[in-house]
């Protein structure tokens, strides 16, 4: 266990299932050394990592009704899908107050991928380094293109992980965890096409973004082929949603985020005895 890493997809809204299997993991304590998460994975890694239990739940699906969460209205006013002033300021200081002293003393290493959107390379903070601008991170990792604007921190302009880095099982095994859990946000057999619409909007200011966009597809498929190499090798144990539910990225429907949130507390339960298996290897 001493060696294991925990690697945390993104997906939007469809990251309630890695919110659902880490809310289990809570339940049983199961806590691992290295957490590495992208976009909405990062989200979730957070409320984790301070152990409130519940937390996910509550942000994620209790609020997204409310129209300063997730709403047409936002980017009108603000030009971004998701109010992220109200999600990164308001709900964790005020309305869903984030543990940051519980966070700030954790013992786990937890490393928040995003996008350097002048060279278009994926950028690793490991919060030992910034645990203090830690929302400020996850914001920038969660900032989706067209959807949100980017975040400028330390002289880089950031925008969301997954562009280059979508599941960053390589960054883990840079780091020294060669074994491995993955929570992906999609079930088996999923494959990622082609997008028109990242021809249809451009980057002016950054163009490698654009660039970036129009060959995520094949980026995230060869990532899903090394995973599967790896997953021979028995080197990592996958959670990934067991059935099909159609959750889009800006999903509102809360029946069906909170039918997709259960399943991955199912999973989680499901498979707990093999995965104590895998890391007892």
């Amino acid at each position: 266990m001493n060696k294991s890493g925990l690697v945390l997809e993104g997906g939007g809204m469809r990251g309630v299932y890695t919110a659902g299997v880490l809310e289990y993991f809570m339940e049983k304590n199961l806590y691992f050394p290295y957490v590495i998460g992208v976009s909405a994975g990062a989200c979730m890694a957070a409320s984790y990592l301070s152990r409130q239990r519940g937390r996910n739940r509550k942000v994620n699906i209790d609020f997204i009704k409310d129209s300063r969460y997730l709403s047409y209205r936002n980017y009108w006013k603000k030009k971004q899908l998701f109010d992220m002033d109200f999600i990164f300021d308001e709900i964790p200081n005020s309305l869903v107050p984030y543990d940051y002293e519980t966070f700030l003393k954790r013992t786990e290493q937890f490393v928040v991928v995003a996008t350097d959107c002048e060279s278009g390379e994926p950028v690793y903070y490991h919060m030992d380094e910034h645990g203090e601008n830690m929302l400020q991170l996850i914001r920038a990792s969660s900032s989706l293109p067209f959807v949100a604007p980017s975040v400028t921190y330390e002289n880089r302009v950031l925008l969301d992980g997954g562009i280059i880095d979508p599941i960053p099982i390589k960054k883990a095994q840079e780091d020294g965890f060669q074994k491995n859990v993955v929570i992906l946000t999609k079930p088996l057999g999923y494959k990622k096409k082609f997008s028109r619409l990242s021809s249809l909007f451009q980057y002016k200011q950054h163009p490698i973004i654009s660039e970036r966009l129009q060959t995520r597809y094949q980026l995230y498929n060869e990532t899903l082929s090394y995973l599967e190499k790896e997953k021979e090798q028995k080197s990592i144990f996958i959670f990934q949603p067991s059935r099909s539910i159609s959750v889009s990225r800006i999903e509102k429907n809360q029946k069906k985020l909170t039918d997709l949130y259960n399943l991955g507390w199912e999973d989680a339960k499901q498979n707990f005895d093999a995965l104590q298996r895998f890391l007892q290897i």
